[in-house]
């Protein structure tokens, strides 16, 4: 690393606001396994019957749906907190006190005597995650400039990550020792570290009200003037239009015929990583006889480092290089790495190419998905940031998760080989899209909403 990039690297890495984000990913990601991979462990060591167990998997719907929701995070100010703390902190906070909550009812419910309350628990606890999730997209977003949108996005993810840990194995380790109360019961503790977060940074100063207050304002004249209703009907019309149809109105508008483009790209641009990645564990310990051990050691733990490494050279090389050539560089990658497990198929089983190869795999990944985040928060109006975001990310994975579902009936007809390969070739419309959106440059450069903060150093 020559001194220019190292330069550049600190003075990406020491800025606040990024550092403000490896906190608040880490809230992010604290509660996501605490009521999927983590509860299942939890409820089948106390005997709670298997079919019941999958029923708890609907708890991942509310991660799915929150478009649906967004436009209140949006458009609603929480009564005092708003006042207090601003409108993406208030809401923040507000989802993490739920997350709060609903861990230490957790840590209190007998499994077994009370599944229903559990569910309704671990409801809580998933619905205030989800809401947080997009309250933190937003303020990420609108926290500082687009060139420092992958920086955020890598300091985010490494939270992200690091949450996942804790909530995986420190759960387990502290259920283990102690007990699955005192355990849940640590974890409702930790969301302390976002809330205390929240509480010390500042709050974006955008103007998020702007366009939509425009368009709520006509919306509530038209419908005063023409269906003749009340004053206050008229302005609840103006507000909900403005909510829940301003943020598409104002994508569609803005991009034209490039929106749906952009998201068909959004769709496609993880297909082959995430179809890839349903079958890499059987692939692993079934076909290539590795031990639950070392799949362990390779993926989970060295695999960690490997994505947080890719995470955040992807940052300082969005700064350097740009947005999109970054996202044609990340789409690249990541078909061609899907290339090398078909590769590893073909050859006896060796730990250190296993490594290797998981490398370049998760260093691909790690790049692929700061660059897609920076680009997408590049692409939200400061007026409906929560609610543009959430489209986008909900567009992220819904396909590749979709077409990951039929990876087991390739692997049955075909083998290992063939399917990363289709998984690679799957890659093909994320590149060819890419190389699109950088032909389209300076167009969507002049079409891009400008986000301005007046903190931004």
């Amino acid at each position: 690393m020559n001194r220019t990039l190292l330069k550049e690297t600190l003075d990406t890495y020491t800025r606040w606001q990024v550092i403000a984000l490896l906190f608040l990913g880490f809230s992010a990601g604290l509660p996501f396994l605490l009521v999927f991979s983590t509860l299942n462990a939890r409820l089948a060591d106390v005997g709670v019957e298997t079919a019941t167990i999958g029923f708890f998997s609907w708890l991942g719907i509310t991660y799915s749906i929150k478009v649906f929701w967004a436009p209140i995070v949006d458009r609603l100010k929480l009564p005092i907190l708003d006042r207090l703390l601003g409108k993406r902190r208030s809401w923040i906070l507000l989802a993490q006190t739920g997350i709060a909550s609903g861990l230490y009812l957790m840590a209190h419910v007998d499994a077994t005597a009370a599944p229903e309350m559990m569910a309704w628990c671990g409801l809580l606890v998933a619905f205030s995650s989800a809401t947080q999730d997009v309250a933190i997209d937003a303020y990420r977003i609108e926290i500082a400039e687009e060139r420092l949108q992958a920086a955020l996005a890598a300091t985010y993810i490494f939270g992200y990550r690091l949450a996942l840990l804790v909530a995986g194995a420190g759960a387990l380790y502290l259920a283990e020792f102690w007990s699955w109360q005192v355990s849940y019961e640590v974890m409702a503790l930790l969301v302390g570290v976002g809330m205390a977060t929240v509480l010390i940074v500042r709050e974006p100063e955008v103007n998020h009200f702007a366009a939509a207050q425009d368009i709520a304002g006509k919306i509530e004249q038209e419908a005063a003037k023409r269906t003749h209703l009340n004053p206050r009907l008229a302005r609840f019309v103006g507000w909900f239009y403005a909510a829940v149809a301003g943020p598409f109105l104002d994508f569609f508008r803005r991009y034209r015929e490039l929106a749906i483009l952009i998201l068909i790209t959004v769709a496609v641009y993880r297909i082959s990583d995430i179809a890839m990645g349903v079958m890499a564990n059987p692939f692993y310990l079934d076909f290539m006889g590795f031990s639950k051990t070392e799949v362990a050691d390779v993926t989970k733990v060295f695999g960690f480092f490997m994505t947080i490494a890719g995470s955040l050279l992807g940052g300082v090389l969005v700064v350097r290089y740009g947005v999109r050539r970054m996202l044609l560089t990340g789409a690249v990658m990541t078909a061609a790495t899907n290339l090398l497990f078909v590769v590893l198929a073909q050859y006896p089983p060796d730990l250190g190419t296993l490594a290797l190869v998981v490398s370049a795999d998760n260093l691909s990944g790690g790049i692929a998905n700061v660059a897609l985040i920076a680009w997408l928060s590049s692409m939200t109006s400061a007026s409906f940031t929560a609610t543009q975001y959430a489209l986008f990310s909900s567009l992220m994975t819904l396909p590749g998760k979709f077409l990951g579902g039929f990876s087991g009936i390739v692997v049955a007809g075909y083998g290992y080989a063939e399917f990363f390969l289709l998984a690679g070739l799957m890659g093909v419309p994320a590149i060819l899209l890419a190389i699109y959106m950088m032909q389209k440059g300076e167009r969507l450069d002049a079409l891009a909403p400008r986000n301005e903060t007046a903190e931004s150093s």
